[in-house]
């Protein structure tokens, strides 16, 4: 240790995708497939547009927007469809990443294709029964000027195949009028129904006389890695409340003999999928899962090493991140204990986190909440509980200093300016808790450095902490959740309350 506060210990970043290919084989790819079907495609897109920060954490080099990147290579061909389950409306159901409810996300997604001229067709309400919050959510949409279409429930789906196919099953889903070759079919989250959606259009589309397609992206798990490859177990890990579990595609090894992997889901409603592609359109063009998908993700990994190291980090991270689930009561022991069986496969614990042993060595010297951030070059930056402010703050401080080359002991904002802060929170808002939060620091910081030029160069540096390792003792507070969230740190903490009581806002 040096002082209390920096423990430096290097290493080299290494990056084991090559994102750049990506963009240019992925997009290939597509526009091979939309000419295979005659020009029309619908490409249900699974997982995250924007912001796929598991694809990022478990393949370096993979930057979070590469697959709207790769969209926008296509963006002259393509529109989207955006599809909402009317249960998940009714429920406020929630992004677990954003915070935001599956309606709001809605409205940001338009937001973010409009943003990059990406055309919009509009929204599909997914088993629409009457619901009233659907109800009031179409007409925010059609007030707001976009097209929205109800997609019924369907009896017996999915393997009521001749009341599905039929003007009582897909035949009563309203039709989304689409004018370009490439149809992404994307949703704020899964179980909202894209591939239903999909298969309606088909249908429409046949009955209209126009020849459409169908195809898959997800790109987990990947299907040209092992079975046991860590980066596929960590898609497990990412999908351990569900009841998804990897497996080899019989179909594919029946039909080609070749080895490949999917996810349980696809594999067990091919069968049914293959039974309504012949109804619609005379013959399924596809022998398995596996066809159905154009990934090309496991093509552009060039460091398996790297990306297996990665994916193992990501585990442990999963594995954290069930422990406190549980402990705030919304996550299971079944989860807890399928995430220890993914690391017992792996053979990791939480030893590889540096950043779990730094934090927990100080709050055991100090008796109080600690926390530690790992830097890009190794260095791990810890904070300790004070009277000014939390662990999570002074971390966060002290990995600024790190990163501008600071002198640990040297003020970035006087205990002048915090004790106003503090001040404010208990004499008039209410608070009980006089230390300042890590937003409330970063603010501080941000209004010393008008003033300080240390401060400024310590402010310069934030950027650099996206996708650093970070580590507490404690449970935190939304405030500090949500400032590490927004900073891009790669959270994980130990399943404990800071006190015992009851409620902990």
């Amino acid at each position: 240790m040096i002082g209390n506060y920096v423990e430096v210990r290097r290493m080299t970043v290494k990056i084991g995708f090559d994102n750049g290919k990506y963009l240019d084989t992925q997009s290939v790819h597509i526009k091979q497939r939309i000419g295979q079907f005659g020009g029309k495609l619908y490409l249900e897109f699974g997982g995250k547009l924007f912001d796929d920060f598991h694809a990022a954490r478990v393949l370096p080099g993979f930057e979070p927007d590469s697959k709207i990147r790769m969209l926008m290579q296509l963006k002259d061909q393509a529109e989207v469809v955006i599809a909402i389950g009317a249960a998940d409306i009714e429920k406020n159901r929630v992004r677990g990443d954003l915070g935001i409810t599956y309606d709001t996300d809605v409205l940001r997604l338009i937001d973010a294709f409009r943003s990059m001229d990406l055309l919009v067709s509009g929204v599909v309400i997914t088993c629409y029964a009457g619901q009233a919050a659907a109800d009031a959510f179409r007409n925010r949409l059609e007030r707001l000027g976009i097209k929205v279409s109800l997609h019924y429930p369907i009896q017996g789906y999915p393997h009521n195949l001749p009341l599905i196919v039929s003007e009582d099953g897909f035949g009563k889903n309203q039709f989304i009028e689409t004018e370009r070759p490439l149809v992404v079919v994307t949703a704020p989250g899964p179980g909202s129904g894209k591939m239903a959606v999909c298969l309606s259009q088909l249908y429409h589309e046949h009955q209209r006389g126009v020849k459409a397609g169908y195809a898959k992206f997800e790109t987990f798990p990947i299907w040209n890695l092992p079975l046991k490859h860590p980066v596929n177990l960590a898609y497990e890990a990412a999908t351990a409340d569900l009841a998804d579990v990897n497996m080899i595609d019989p179909f594919h090894l029946a039909a080609y003999g070749e080895t490949t992997v999917n996810y349980n889901r696809d594999v067990e409603v091919f069968p049914i999928l293959s039974a309504i592609f012949e109804t619609i359109i005379g013959a399924c063009p596809y022998k398995s899962p596996t066809d159905m998908g154009v990934n090309m993700v496991g093509f552009c990994i060039v460091d398996d090493e790297v990306v297996r190291e990665a994916a193992k980090q990501e585990i442990v991270r999963r594995y954290y991140e069930a422990l406190s689930e549980r402990r705030l009561g919304r996550g299971s022991d079944e989860t807890v204990y399928k995430l220890e069986l993914l690391m017992k496969q792996v053979r990791v614990d939480a030893s590889i986190r540096p950043v779990v042993g730094a934090s927990l060595s100080v709050a055991e010297r100090t008796g109080l909440p600690a926390a530690a951030i790992e830097l890009p070059d190794g260095t791990l930056a810890v904070g300790k509980t004070s009277d000014l402010m939390g662990p999570s703050a002074a971390a966060l401080l002290n990995a600024l200093k790190v990163l501008a080359k600071i002198p640990k002991k040297a003020h970035l904002i006087s205990p002048g300016a915090i004790e106003p802060i503090q001040s404010m929170k208990v004499d008039y808002l209410g608070s009980a808790n006089p230390r300042l939060h890590s937003d409330e620091v970063l603010i501080a910081l941000a209004i010393s450095a008008t003033t300080n030029p240390v401060a400024a160069r310590a402010v310069s540096q934030l950027s650099r902490l996206r996708g650093c390792q970070a580590h507490t003792t404690v449970l935190l507070s939304s405030a500090d959740l949500g400032a590490y969230k927004r900073l891009g740190l790669q959270l994980t903490s130990e399943p404990q309350y800071e006190s015992n009581k009851l409620y902990h806002g």
